[in-house]
């Protein structure tokens, strides 16, 4: 059995074994800078979720396969340029960092030209670093709406990218008592080192890549 499988088989089993059960989550294969011969086994072997942070390795990696593995679902998790919105409806099934006004629009006016809808999660910036990207709490609702009322977003949720060095718990906390306030349902957060927190917090997705892949060169 290739490596990636055994990988993914045992962090099923530790959540499900820790959590009692595996029914609401969602495992990303973060597979970016990896190639399709590397991901192929999963495929193969029946997973569906998978993650990319930049569009053009994406649509070289993806755009073909995905006529082939019609079921799978690709999660644009990277920074997305409002300028390259028109290249993520044609290929994504959703995006996790949506961060301001102008991409909003943009992906809201693809989405009408292609008659296409894909979900979307908001990027919070939950630690206040200057150097991430995503929205402040402060101005969460009142984003949260004007991408509802006014572009007819399919916001499922929040995410977050908690700072590295301090308690990652306190943050999960406060992202789904936020998530709670605005009434969604979905949370988009944990990664390799820290998704048994997440999870314990309602992340019902989170984006695993080196525990799956192994390192990336």
């Amino acid at each position: 059995m290739h490596k990636s499988i055994t990988n993914l088989s045992s962090i099923k089993e530790q959540i499900k074994t820790k959590f009692n059960q595996t029914n609401n989550l969602n495992i990303i294969a973060v597979s970016k800078t990896f190639s399709m011969t590397q991901i192929k086994p999963l495929l193969k072997h029946g997973h569906l979720h998978f993650g990319e942070n930049k569009i053009q390795e994406a649509i070289d990696k993806w755009t073909n396969i995905k006529n082939d593995f019609e079921n799978v679902k690709l999660h644009m998790i990277g920074k997305l340029q409002s300028n390259k919105a028109k290249f993520l409806i044609p290929l994504f099934d959703y995006l996790h960092s949506l961060d301001n006004v102008k991409l909003a629009e943009k992906i809201a006016n693809e989405q009408v030209k292609l008659k296409k809808k894909i979900k979307i999660f908001i990027q919070v910036n939950i630690g206040y670093e200057e150097q991430k990207n995503g929205i402040k709490i402060n101005e969460l609702e009142s984003f949260y709406t004007t991408c509802v009322n006014q572009f007819d977003l399919d916001i499922l949720g929040l995410m977050c990218l908690p700072p590295a060095k301090e308690d990652v718990r306190t943050f999960f906390k406060k992202m789904r008592e936020l998530n709670h306030s605005l009434g969604l349902n979905e949370l988009s957060m944990g990664m390799s080192s820290d998704y048994l927190d997440a999870i314990e917090f309602g992340s019902s997705f989170i984006r695993v890549g080196s525990k799956i892949f192994g390192s990336r060169n």
